[in-house]
């Protein structure tokens, strides 16, 4: 405290202690033992009013110094939001998708809920600036809104000028009523904590004399002080701690990052030095949470950032961003080598095993990876592009990737094609074709398979392979798998209605198995069309299920458990292993047709269709091979006891209409 400016006539408390007590402990020893006994009282009561006036006051502006760091840290967080969420609107236009959206959606919610915080927490003002936050947001977010749906409508003009007449005014307004508040009650919150220091000041000042004045009493009102003052100031530091640190791991949060990435910034711009940035997120930590439990969860987040400051150098600051996200600043680094080093030390580091109460786990982790001047000098610009590099890393499942500015770019053909195919999707432009599947033992048809065509009005008929890759990389492939849907289950029950009782098969992607409304979605189709589950199969690929094999065996089981058959398409050209197959709801294998064309000619393909026969009856599957061509290779099937075949030459893909004509051609003879 020796730093702190000595008392002032602006605190005339400080000037009456000393003069005042010393003269009455004098006076005591020559007036007569009644006026001593007065001095006395007196003096007890002073040392007991200081004490006492002491803890009130302290403790008071303690409580107000706390109160306005949580209230400044509120509108931190919905500053951090409306930053975050302007990035991430620029980041759409860049690259539409359903994560951006997503991430945008959590940012405003975030605002949202920062802002409630205020209204509930803060002064009648505050409440006020609030409420008009709030009520700024609801047409900035349809401004936001129109400028998504331009967007994904390939419209850039009309995108442009949403954003410039609509989205950017508004923004402005609100941008600039959060961060002046933000920095207004920041000022505040610093004032109140130098109150506090200044009074925590003052008592270490007055201490020694109340000591003296107050002789026997001295020692008791000492510890009382003492304690009264280290309780404020770990109050006070607790305080600025909590503002600044993450309250699980104890890590820095988002703010301390903010500001020490933009120190780093500007002392390399001075110095010539180079800072880098590495973003991390956790692969698949939602699957300990949901097995373990969320205690599980928590240590282990602990556990890893414990292990990130161990191999992070002394002037690295390691981050927890919220959830399973961390961040690790790189204040000087030599150049993206240096960085990417970093990088790949901190994921060996992270990557083996944890042991938690005596439960082993292991985690795998993405690395989005940027330094300064060659991926940008700005920190919002910086954080955005690490993020990238990030979800680029996740999806290649690379674990590490440093910002590519080409891969950043976006096609102006796949844009259009995109745009074009939700468009289709509206006007009806895609349909369905069904191929059947007859049971080798008795010749019955046992279902058909739907599968998806686009007649476009200028490109003419799209090969699915063209539109669905694209799809399944958009969050339009959620879109495009209930159209589909829908028109199966239509079809299915307008068969029904005539007699013709079949199911139908449904392909779905890896991305629909971690979509959480698949399964509600189909409910309500089945519901719909007065269909039961048993009458739906669901098609899935080896691939699908390996991108996240918990995420893809919670749903499947769901479905499963309602009545839904699920069968593994092209099986045998996946990763899948056996222990992953026997514990998944699986109905049917799909045997890959580049097996089945070429069993006759290749003795190892026949093995292999023997051995998925075999394997799939162990399991108590049905097995099915695709790609049936010749009346030899469907003849060759029976004797190896599998159970049905679809391919050319039972029957090609045909219309709705055609498959009728052919299923009572068939049941005739």
């Amino acid at each position: 405290m020796s730093n702190l400016p000595p008392a002032s006539p602006e605190h005339p408390e400080a000037f009456v202690h000393p003069v005042a007590v010393p003269r009455l402990t004098h006076w005591s020893n020559t007036i007569p033992s009644q006026w001593a006994r007065y001095g006395l009282i007196v003096v007890l009561l002073a040392t007991s009013f200081f004490a006492v006036w002491s803890s009130v006051t302290t403790g008071r502006l303690g409580q107000e110094a706390i109160a306005s760091s949580v209230l400044s840290d509120h509108y931190t967080a919905a500053a951090t939001a409306v930053a975050a969420a302007e990035s991430l609107e620029r980041l759409y236009r860049l690259e539409p998708g359903p994560q951006v959206l997503r991430r945008f959606n959590e940012a405003v919610q975030d605002l949202t809920r920062a802002l409630g915080h205020i209204q509930r927490t803060g002064s009648p003002a505050d409440h006020l600036l609030a409420q008009n936050v709030l009520t700024a947001l609801t047409p900035f977010l349809d401004s936001v809104n129109k400028l998504f749906k331009a967007v994904d409508d390939g419209n850039d003009a009309e995108a442009r000028r949403i954003d410039i007449d609509e989205g950017d005014p508004l923004f402005e307004k609100i941008e600039k009523v959060v961060l002046q508040a933000a920095a207004d009650h920041h000022k505040e919150s610093i004032v109140a904590l130098e109150k506090l220091r200044t009074r925590e000041a003052f008592n270490a000042d007055s201490t020694p004399i109340v000591f003296i004045a107050g002789l026997l009493l001295a020692g008791l009102f000492a510890q009382v002080l003492r304690r009264t003052r280290v309780e404020l100031d770990s109050q006070r530091k607790d305080a600025l701690h909590a503002s600044l640190h993450d309250k699980l791991t104890g890590l820095a949060n988002r703010t301390l990052l903010a500001d020490r990435f933009e120190q780093a910034l500007r002392l390399g711009r001075r110095q010539g030095s180079t800072t880098g940035l590495l973003l991390i997120d956790l692969d698949r930590f939602k699957e300990v949470n949901d097995t373990l439990g969320h205690h599980y969860g928590d240590r282990l987040l602990d556990e890893i950032g414990r292990r990130l400051i161990s191999e992070a150098r002394e002037i690295d600051t390691v981050c927890r961003l919220g959830g399973d996200e961390f961040a690790i600043l790189l204040p000087s680094v030599e150049g993206l080598e240096g960085a990417l080093k970093a990088a790949q030390r901190l994921h060996k580091a992270i990557t083996a095993s944890f042991e938690i109460d005596g439960v082993e786990l292991d985690v795998e982790a993405s690395f989005g990876v940027v330094v300064s001047g060659v991926h940008g000098d700005d920190p919002s610009m910086l954080m955005q592009r690490a993020d990238i590099a990030m979800y680029a890393a996740k999806k290649q499942g690379k674990g590490i990737l440093a910002y590519d500015p080409g891969a950043d770019r976006r096609s102006p053909e796949r844009l259009a094609m995109l745009g074009e195919l939700r468009r289709g999707l509206e006007r009806g432009e895609l349909f369905l074709e069904y191929q059947p599947k007859v049971s080798l033992s008795t010749g019955e048809v046992t279902g058909v398979e739907a599968l998806v065509r686009w007649q476009h009005p200028v490109r003419g008929l799209v090969n699915p392979d063209e539109f669905i890759p694209f799809a399944e990389l958009t969050g339009i492939i959620g879109s495009l798998t209930q159209y589909v849907l829908n028109l199966a289950l239509s079809q299915v029950r307008a068969w029904a209605d005539i007699g013709i009782c079949i199911p139908v098969a449904v392909n779905i992607s890896a991305r629909n198995l971690l979509d959480d409304k698949l399964v509600v979605q189909i409910v309500d189709l089945l519901e719909q069309h007065n269909l039961k589950p048993n009458m739906l199969m669901l098609e899935v690929t080896e691939s699908a299920i390996m991108l996240d094999s918990y995420a893809a065996r919670t749903i499947l089981r769901q479905l499963h458990a309602m009545g839904i058959h699920i069968a593994i398409d092209d099986f045998g050209v996946g990763y899948t292993s056996l222990a992953q197959l026997k514990d998944l709801p699986i109905s049917e294998l799909k045997i890959d047709k580049s097996f089945v064309l070429a069993m006759q000619s290749d003795q190892a393909n026949e093995l292999i269709v023997r051995s998925v026969v075999d394997l799939g009856h162990n399991l108590g599957m049905t097995v099915i091979a695709e790609g049936v061509e010749t009346a030899g290779v469907l003849d060759a099937l029976g004797d190896y006891h599998c159970d049905m075949a679809q391919g050319f030459h039972v029957c090609r893909p045909v219309s709705a209409k055609a498959f009728v004509q052919w299923y009572e051609e068939r049941e005739r003879k």
